[in-house]
């Protein structure tokens, strides 16, 4: 088990088309929160960025970056209590 890795894996809403997408480690949700965030990159973003990279530098247990990401991904309706498939 890697580091950062989330008990609880969070599943989003990757596009507009509603497409699920399952992450599991802090470095996916830090790549999500970068590369393909589809709202306002509001304060719960940069807090959850932050978080997500306290986990990967060891300074926070994984947990923190998980409720950070999944309070920021409420906030911009990307968050599904939806499983992903494959």
């Amino acid at each position: 088990m890697e580091k950062d890795q989330f008990d609880t894996p969070i599943t989003v809403k990757a596009d507009a088309a509603g497409t699920l997408l399952t992450l599991r480690t802090a470095r996916d949700t830090s790549d999500f929160l970068l590369n393909r965030w589809p709202g306002k990159r509001t304060e719960k973003h940069r807090a959850a960025l932050q978080a997500c990279s306290d986990v990967q530098s060891g300074d926070k247990p994984p947990i923190v970056g998980r409720r950070a990401f999944v309070a920021a991904a409420r906030e911009a309706g990307v968050f599904t209590d939806q499983k992903a498939t494959g």
